[in-house]
Order: C-alpha cells, then structure tokens, then sequence
C-alpha cells in the first residue's frame, strides 16, 4: 500500500469556534434569555467567553475524560459550555429535564458527572434531587449575581462569578480526535437510558455532513434557528455546523410556544429553521390565529416524529415556506437522512410530491442502510417490502456507554439495529412504517400505525392521534384508534373510519375509537405507546 503524503491533522471541537471567531467575528448568535431580555453577540465574544469559562473549569479541577453535565435551554451559555467543556478534553454530559426524575438520577451517577451547570428554570428540580447524586461536586447557576436565587445545592455559584476575572486566553490542547467530546442518553421508554458517546471527530464529520445543500444549506447568509433542545442529541449539532459555516444563530431560550417563535423567526429574519412536529403544530395554530405571516418563507425542517401531510400541506401552501423532513436517532448523532426532493421528480404532481415528502428521505453521505426480515436476510428497496432498519458509518455509535447488554442486542455485524420497521424505495427514500415493538401484528400481516396516524391528524376534528394494537381471539390484535379531538365536539367514529378508508387498506382500518382529553407523552415529547397500551389494556374491541 502507498500512503499518501498528508498532514495529519485531528478534527476537533475547538476549531469550529476558533474558526467562527477568526473568520465570521461579527455574525450575531442571539438568544431569549431565561431572565427575560433577548441577548446578542458575536463569534467573537463568545470564544474569548469560552475560554474564561476553560480557564475557570481549570481552576475547578476539571481533567480531560471528566464528565460536566448541563441541564440548560437553548441560549448563549449553553453554547458556551458546548465548547469550553469538549475543547479542554472532558465531556459534555446534556441531560434532558423532561425525563422522570429517577431517569435524571439515574443518569448522572452513571455518566459519573462531577458538575452541573443549570439554567434558573431547573433550580426547583435539582434541589430536591441533590442527595441522590453523591458524585456532583458543586453546582453552577447559569445566571448573573443579580438574578441568582437563594438555593441550598451544594457549592452553588452563578455563572458570572464563575468566569468573572479569568483570561479569555486558554492553552487549547491537541486532542486525539477520537476522544470522547459529548455524552447524550436515549429517553429509555423501555429500561434504562443508554448513553451515546460522540467524539471530536464523529462531531465534526457529522457537522460537515449537516452542513451540505441536501441537508440544512448552511452558509455565511443563512439564519439558523434551531427550536430542538440543546439537550436533545445536541441540538441536531447545529451548534456545531453553524459556527464552521458561518451562520447566523438564533436561539430560543426557554420558550417554544408559537408566538415566541414567530417573534424571532421575524425579528431576526430567520430563513432555516429545525424543530420537532410539536414546536411547529403550535406555530402553525398560532399563525392561523392571529391572521400573522412569515415574511422570510424560511425552510422548515421537521424532525423527531413524521409529521402529518396536514403540517407539511399547511406551511407550504399557506405560508409559502418549504418543508422536508429529516430522521436520525440519539446513536447517529443524529441525523441520517433529509427529505429534499431531486430535480428528478420536479415534474411530478402536488400530489405525488407530497407522497414523498411524508417520507423520512434519503441516506445522507455518510449512512448506510439496509432493511432486513426477521431472519437477518436482505430486504429489496422497492418500497413495498419492510423489516428491521439497519445503519452505519463514522457517525453511527459503536457501542452503548458502560453498558454491555444494551449493546449486544443493538449491534451486529458492525451495523446498529434502529428498532425501526422501515420501507426503502427504488429512489432511495426511506419511509419509516413503525417502531418494531408499536407495529400491529394482525392475522400475520403488520399494520403501521403511524400511517393510519398522520392521516387521521389530516382531519378538521382531529388534534392528535395515536393507534395502538389491541388484542383480538382470531386476528391476534387490531388497531384501535385513539384521538383528542380538535373542539368540544368530537367527530363521529363512524365518519373518522370513512375518512380514513379513502387512504388505507380497508383491512388496515380501526375496529373501534376511543376519546381522551391528550395522550401521554415521552421525555422527548413523542407519544408513549407503552402507557397508552397500559392504560387501555382492558379494553375491549366491539369485533372481538
């Protein structure tokens, strides 16, 4: 073999800050505040802020492979502790507050995280929570001396204090690129959370991946707004790829509700947006309420959930914006495929163009797919066959952390079993049909219930709904549709099923519906169907 005469250079972390400062100093990131007021400054603030904040972890003791956990909204502090805590060589832990507080628990002893730095929404939580983590050392209130609130967690200083006095300059070390960077866990519906643990380099691979025309179109003129979480799979590591692209970053704080969102996506002209079908549902409803538009027709990426063709109809062809759609996982980093449609199929109808934007998309560079039947065997892609989807590449986790029985059952092969029963079509798009423990195993056919889902949610009547399979003596289970209706009238049952029957099998259709005032959810805002199946499970069908 030849080896070519290249210099090796490590990607890292640190050098996409370091890159925004020296070559985008000026380009805003602003932020909603916690406190209230909207906060701006630039690149260039921000790195020499990181490495007050660098220097000040120093002080603390923190070492390279320590864990520091965050538990924080989207805002400029957070953003700072992104950098600060993955450039010095320890990890930044993101816990997600909305899992159950034994799930907090639970994961910060086994990151082993020996800081928090909390935005002032979570000092309630933490309190009570504090002696259930020996290991955390001290606590860091991401505010001001101003606004720090009387608090009995131990070692409690705001973050001002923290930084205030150091120098911005820090002695960056050169990182193996392969180190441990950024720690994130699943929302662990079923068992414990499993933590994914990204490196330097997968982050920044994954970043020029993202950043690319057929995926979020990053450049100098976008304005970025990522209304995700920055303790959801970090943001999508859109923190990441605005920096090395130069993007404009706009972050929403603490509020995700329509009219928040609205206000900065005008105020400061956003043309690219990301966020889950949630965020967008309440934009959506607050936009039709108030008469109000979206002067930027920004793009608007849906993630996390399939979004119903009512969303995708609604922000198109009412607001002028375009939609597509995107999936990954909390093991991908996350994304692994975007739902931008080729110059090919340009000549296709309304129609048939939304038949492909209802699906998750194609592989980006970077992912390998496969679909596979129970036995393991190749699936063709000819978007009639589905089973078990199966990823890889320099993105994809290779192992759970600290937890060797999660990953014998999700690895094989050197591919990750997603739990995802999937089509994939000649085109390459791939469209998830359900989650293999939520698919509904009827006279040995599987119906998706995601499909009957989104359909359902196309109707006036209809808020939100869900499908979970119900025991049946002959059929083994049937579906049964349950709905929150959109007024204090719900629709008949009878016209939901006609409404339903224009667009699925008619084997596929519910046995029955049944009402509820809202559905429960998981920590990252999806439906539980494991507590909707607990909470119906005596539930009798009419055709039983």
């Amino acid at each position: 073999m030849l080896h070519g005469l290249m210099m090796d250079a490590p990607l890292s972390i640190h050098s996409l800050i370091e890159h925004a400062a020296k070559f985008h100093g000026k380009t805003e990131i602003v932020s909603r505040s916690v406190e209230g007021p909207i906060h701006r400054y630039t690149y260039e603030d921000s790195h020499a802020r990181v490495g007050k904040l660098a220097n000040a972890l120093r002080r603390l003791g923190v070492a390279p492979g320590d864990r520091i956990a965050t538990l924080a909204w989207n805002g400029y502090r957070h953003f700072e502790l992104y950098y600060a805590i993955s450039g010095m060589g320890a990890v930044c832990h993101t816990i997600n507050p909305r899992l159950f507080h034994d799930q907090i628990a639970y994961i910060v002893n086994h990151a082993g995280d020996r800081l928090i730095f909390l935005d002032l929404t979570f000092v309630a939580l933490l309190e009570p929570l504090q002696d259930e983590l020996p290991g955390v050392e001290g606590y860091v209130v991401m505010t001001d001396r101003e606004h720090m609130p009387e608090t009995n967690l131990k070692g409690a200083i705001s973050y001002e204090e923290l930084i205030e006095g150091e120098s911005d300059q820090f002695a960056w070390p050169d990182l193996d690129e392969r180190a441990a960077a950024s720690l994130c866990y699943t929302s662990g519906t079923t068992g414990n959370p499993r933590g994914a643990l990204f490196t330097h380099r997968s982050t920044v691979l994954h970043s020029f991946a993202i950043a690319l025309p057929e995926i979020f179109s990053l450049s100098t003129r976008s304005v970025m707004m990522p209304a995700v979480p920055m303790f959801h799979v970090n943001a999508w590591g859109l923190p990441y790829a605005c920096p090395m692209t130069g993007a404009k970053l706009v972050l929403p704080g603490p509020r995700y509700d329509g009219e928040a969102v609205h206000e900065l996506m005008e105020t400061e002209a956003v043309n690219t947006c990301a966020g889950v079908p949630t965020v967008w549902g309440m934009l959506l409803e607050y936009l039709r309420k108030s008469g109000k538009a979206l002067s930027h027709k920004p793009s608007v990426v849906i993630g996390g959930a399939a979004p119903p063709l009512s969303m995708i109809k609604g922000f198109e062809e009412e607001y002028g914006c375009n939609v597509y759609h995107a999936w990954g996982m909390t093991e991908m980093s996350p994304v692994g495929t975007c739902g931008k449609l080729p110059p090919s199929m340009d000549d296709l109808s309304k129609d048939e163009r939304y038949a492909v934007k209802i699906k998750q998309g194609r592989a980006i560079y970077g992912v390998e797919m496969k679909i596979v039947d129970g036995d393991g065997n190749a699936l063709p892609h000819d978007g009639k066959a589905f089973g078990e989807l199966l990823v890889r590449g320099p993105w994809v986790i290779s192992a759970y952390f600290e937890d060797e029985e999660s990953t014998a059952a999700a690895f094989d092969g050197g591919w990750f079993h997603t739990g995802d029963v999937s089509t994939i079509d000649e085109d390459g798009f791939m469209q998830i049909v359900d989650r293999s423990k939520d698919v509904i195993k009827s006279g040995g056919e599987w119906i998706s219930s995601i499909t009957i889902e989104n359909t359902a949610m196309g109707h006036p009547g209809v808020t939100e709904a869900a499908v979970i399979g119900i025991h049946h003596p002959k059929w083994d289970e049937r579906p049964l549709l349950v709905v929150v209706p959109a007024g204090d009238q719900p629709p008949a049952p009878a016209d939901l099923i006609e409404y339903l029957s224009a667009s699925v099998p008619k084997w596929w259709l519910p046995d029955d519906v049944v009402f509820v005032e809202e559905l429960p959810h998981t920590a990252t805002g999806k439906v539980s169907k494991k507590q909707l199946r607990e909470r119906l499970e005596s539930h009798r069908l009419p055709t039983a």
